[in-house]
């Protein structure tokens, strides 16, 4: 199969509606809305959700942009800082997305000092893997993120790339980001009330890394920083979050043991 997608969907003078901002945008909706409806079984106003998609949305871009910028082409970006800003040109991290929405969550929650952290990322743990896994599809209109060369018989050529056969490597992750959305929603709905807040976060970390960690090998390398020959840059963040999760599991059911 060969794919020659172009990434514009509509062009109209100097205005480009993009596949991949349509994926974000639409996402985004849809998370919206979600988050509004969990909000209103539980008791919380659903009209905080807008306020705290805004900061979401800033939290993701910058911690995203700010990963990919140094983990994946630092030499470029130090030697061009001005373009650190060009957030349209492309160029987002998913490790920096989560610890992005990390900080945005804390800031909001600031703000409404009557809601609890965990229990919002408990919430929107889900919703926000379901984005990730339409961004990625974003991703394969662009034809960027490429999987490396294969035989497989679903092998794709990127044509905007080269006429190699690759893997779809962002049709894996966006499969992969959907599934664990829906298992994270499904333990949103079911367990919420009798496991420790902060456990969907856990579970989150630990599943979307632990696929981020294999679904590495059929990827293209992104990073300038070769670490090792062996496993890449994205893989050796995921290694990092995965530990975190644990560790933070085992702290989360020690405390509700106590």
């Amino acid at each position: 199969m060969t794919w020659n997608a172009d990434p514009v969907l509509l062009q109209l003078g100097p205005f480009e509606l993009r596949y991949y901002s349509l994926m974000f945008v639409i996402g985004f909706i849809l998370m919206g809305q979600y988050v509004g409806k969990l909000f209103k079984s539980h008791g919380k106003d659903p009209e905080l959700v807008s306020n705290l998609t805004t900061y979401i949305i800033v939290g993701m871009l910058i911690g995203a942009r700010l990963a990919h910028c140094f983990f994946y082409e630092p030499d470029y970006y130090l030697a061009n800082p001005i373009d650190i800003l060009k957030v349209w040109e492309g160029g987002l991290a998913s490790h920096g997305g989560y610890a992005g929405v990390l900080v945005a969550v804390y800031l909001f929650m600031k703000k409404h000092p009557d809601l609890n952290f965990f229990w919002i990322l408990d919430l929107i743990v889900g919703p926000c893997l379901f984005v990730g896994g339409l961004i990625r599809i974003g991703n394969f209109f662009n034809s960027e993120i490429v999987g490396i060369p294969s035989d497989v018989p679903w092998a794709i050529v990127f044509e905007r790339v080269d006429n190699i056969p690759r893997h779809p490597a962002q049709l894996y992750e966006a499969i992969g980001y959907f599934t664990i959305a829906a298992i994270l929603m499904w333990v949103a709905k079911h367990k919420f009330k009798t496991w420790p807040r902060g456990t969907n976060l856990a579970l989150a970390i630990i599943l979307s890394f632990t696929f981020r960690f294999f679904v590495e090998f059929f990827k293209d390398e992104q990073s300038q920083l070769i670490v090792s020959r062996s496993i890449n840059m994205g893989q050796w963040l995921s290694v990092a979050f995965v530990l975190v999760g644990f560790v933070y599991l085992f702290i989360i059911n020690k405390r509700a043991k106590a």
